[in-house]
């Protein structure tokens, strides 16, 4: 298990496996430890960039071996890009590529500055953050099905030290790494639930899991059964499930940080589809691999919680995933049904597989009716068409409450985690209209993420709300920087910060 700290000292007088320095694209005058360490190795890293070979561009990493002029054997040099562009992200996306790289030489010890924290930089504590996330992130590994032993995390980093010669700067720089790390272990758990197979990750599973984490987080932690739903009307929660094998759980974990104010509140509602066919509608069956993913919004709910029962906002979270499996089978809903959710709406079913809408509306309507939610933010990989609008980098972002959403866009810049509002004008409202019902759970083909979004606002009034469509930022095809193939953790961080600037607004 790594390690991270903040200690002063010298960064040339480390006999770590390695030291990392830090320089920006263009720089032709050392300064701080990168100064410090060159002058040691007499001038090496400044004859390699006179000669073009070290040119700071971001993630650039190169290696010199001190061959006996430090304590260490080897000094890293990490480029940080233009200086212009230094952010949170840029350290936590290089660092991410760092952690990599010293897994990758054998470097079970490591000391690093902390990059970005220069005159005219970023806070101490927000580079040391920013270090702590990437190293974990880009280091993350899902390999616990893998029986090879070339396959495991043997040689990984175990110690890394944040060295700092300013010692007025430890106090910021310990803050820093302490939730650098918290919120790496939210990421690392919403990552593990998304990445396991859909044999595993079951809606019992998920609950078990959910429990123990509130459990030893000091959260409360209520399940709602099958029973429970049907004694409270929700309809399209049961609908969805009554084709799987798997019994259906709704998991409400709770924070209580501000007894005295209840109102003052939000529940992170996050759908936690456990596997989606599609149902009846059936998907091809190309990718449906991806489909274990369906519970990454209530993945990112469960890590969230964990790092908000440590952080102790002042502010009453609830973390709420309705977990369920959509399959086909003979009692399996069928298009053409007619459902009644918890708040008496009529559904029409036009398409099987546009259910975590469904289970994301009862879910809704409980937290409303039942807990009192004043503020609710759903996230769900709810639409292939927010693929098609923003890709594989953004996070589509929609509500009806200006203030929520500008709130989850202020949290995601923070984050670094990458997010855009979509419209929801009221002309388009019209594409879920249904002949028999009240409404119908899909709109058609065009804008198909913002009627899928206003089907969700059907359910939500009375409360200010947000909704993530992480359809697109769910799955990485590739490791780069902090973000390794597979389940990428979005949108945890975002949620986490949320909370923290809601409960100190």
């Amino acid at each position: 298990m790594l390690t991270i700290s903040a200690i002063p000292g010298d960064i040339a007088a480390s006999d770590a496996d390695a030291i990392v320095v830090s320089l920006f694209d263009g720089t032709t005058s050392l300064s701080g430890g990168t100064e410090i360490v060159d002058k040691a190795l007499h001038g090496a890293i400044s004859e390699l960039i006179a000669e073009k070979e070290i040119t700071g561009k971001h993630g650039e990493i190169t290696m010199i071996h001190t061959l006996g002029k430090l304590p260490t054997k080897r000094v890293i040099i990490l480029g940080l890009g233009k200086r212009e562009k230094l952010s949170a992200n840029v350290v936590r996306q290089v660092s991410g590529s760092l952690g990599r790289y010293l897994k990758r030489i054998g470097a079970k010890r490591a000391a690093t500055l902390a990059h970005g924290a220069g005159i005219g930089g970023l806070d101490a504590g927000t580079a040391a953050q920013a270090i702590a996330e990437g190293i974990t992130l880009g280091a993350y590994a899902f390999v616990q099905y893998k029986s090879k032993k070339d396959d495991q995390p043997g040689n990984a980093l175990e110690v890394l030290e944040i060295i700092e010669q300013d010692t007025g700067r430890m106090p910021s720089l310990k803050a820093g790494v302490v939730k650098g790390a918290l919120l790496s272990e939210a990421v690392s758990i919403a990552r593990g639930l998304v990445n396991e197979p859909a044999n595993v990750m079951n809606p019992i599973k998920m609950a078990e899991i959910a429990s123990e984490i509130a459990t030893s987080a000091g959260l409360g932690i209520t399940m709602l059964r099958r029973e429970d739903m049907v004694e409270h009307g929700m309809g399209a929660m049961l609908a969805v499930t009554q084709g799987s094998a798997n019994e259906p759980r709704l998991i409400i974990m709770e924070y209580k940080g501000d007894l005295d104010h209840p109102d003052n509140n939000i529940a992170l509602v996050g759908k936690g589809i456990t596997f989606d066919s599609g149902g009846i509608s059936i998907k091809p069956s190309g990718g449906m691999w991806e489909m274990k993913g369906d519970m990454a919004g209530g993945a990112s709910v469960i890590g969230a919680m964990h790092a908000i029962a440590k952080l102790k906002p002042k502010i009453n979270v609830w973390g709420v995933v309705p977990a369920v499996e959509n399959m086909p089978s003979g009692t399996a809903q069928r298009p053409g049904d007619i459902i009644r959710a918890m708040n008496g709406k009529t559904i029409e079913v036009d398409n099987t597989d546009a259910e975590g809408r469904l289970v994301l509306a009862d879910a809704i309507c409980y937290v409303k009716e039942k807990m009192g939610a004043k503020r609710v933010v759903d996230i769900a990989t709810l639409t292939g068409a927010i693929v098609v609008a923003l890709g594989h980098v953004t996070t589509g972002v929609f509500g009806t409450s200006q203030s929520m959403v500008d709130a989850v866009l202020a949290a995601s810049k923070v984050s670094g985690e990458k997010m855009w509002q979509l419209p929801m004008f009221e002309e388009y409202r019209r594409q879920n209209r249904s002949e028999y019902a009240d409404v119908k759970n899909t709109g058609g083909r065009p804008a198909g993420s913002i009627a899928a979004a206003f089907f969700i606002s059907e359910f939500t009034g009375g409360v200010e709300w947000a909704h993530l469509d992480i359809a697109g930022t769910f799955m990485a095809e590739r490791t780069q920087g902090h973000e390794v193939k597979g389940a990428t953790g979005v949108p945890t961080r975002t949620l986490i910060e949320l909370v923290e600037q809601l409960a100190a607004s």
